[in-house]
């Protein structure tokens, strides 16, 4: 069974993670998909709009640990870059459905998308500075220019989670609906998507997005190299060693790692 599902509605491509036993979490292989999957959706004029989800409790919780170790992101192309780019390249909306868990990448992922219903259940966090690296998908930029300087500092430099009302209060979030009518809520508003003059719609997104895109390119390319950085760093592998051991991390051994670039 593939990690990531697609099947066709009509005008409307679904795309759902399928690793519901390890709440959807990323490998790199599904980044190469899911990449594939949007460029040739955004080539596909019988392809108007995307509704997005994830099957069991959870929408995605972030990346596959045992396969980030193996694969790390490193500066330039990689498998987390093709997906960052085709999202924000992507001129057709995007549905996402969001329950459970929304870790890392479950979070800064869909701040790419251009509706965000969030089921009660849904939890959000971007925990990279727990793990001694920074945020990624352009976030360092798109969130304080979205929600202010100071309430972003609350997500990304504690790195503290939030729930789905608080979501839509900040407006990461398009709304909050119960659980039990998570997908069809956002199913009907893809439809009435679909419903749209193609042309029109696509042109409103790509106006709306103009402003702003060459800032998150500029902001992803610097958050990919800084990212590579950080993960190679001595705070970073005693964050995920004292992951993997089930302990608390003990950044004082590492203090003067901190001036590295």
């Amino acid at each position: 069974m593939s990690d990531i599902v697609t099947e066709r509605s009509g005008s409307i491509l679904q795309i759902q993670f399928n690793r519901p036993a390890k709440k959807n979490a990323m490998t790199s292989a599904m980044y190469v998909t899911m990449a594939d999957v949007l460029n040739n959706a955004a080539k596909d004029d019988s392809v108007r709009v995307v509704l997005w989800h994830g099957a069991g409790d959870s929408f995605c919780a972030g990346n596959d640990l045992e396969d980030f170790l193996k694969n790390p992101m490193g500066p330039g192309d990689s498998p987390q870059s093709r997906l960052i780019n085709a999202l924000i390249n992507f001129e057709k909306p995007i549905v996402a459905a969001v329950q459970g868990f929304a870790i890392g990448g479950g979070t800064t992922m869909l701040t790419h998308c251009d509706f965000v219903y969030a089921g009660e259940s849904a939890k959000f966090q971007m925990p990279f500075i727990n793990l001694a690296l920074v945020p990624e998908f352009a976030t360092s930029y798109s969130i304080p220019a979205r929600i202010g300087y100071l309430r972003a500092a609350e997500l990304i430099q504690l790195g503290q989670s939030f729930d789905a009302q608080r979501a839509a209060e900040l407006g990461l979030a398009t709304r909050v609906v119960p659980d039990q009518k998570l997908l069809e809520t956002a199913t009907e508003t893809a439809q009435r998507l679909a419903e749209k003059p193609a042309g029109a719609l696509q042109a409103c997104k790509r106006l709306m997005r103009q402003p702003v895109r060459a800032q998150l390119e500029q902001a992803a390319k610097v958050e990919n190299e800084a990212y590579s950085v950080r993960l190679r760093s001595a705070d970073a592998k005693e964050a995920f060693t004292a992951f993997l051991e089930k302990r608390p991390p003990d950044f004082t051994r590492t203090k003067h790692s901190a001036t590295a670039a």
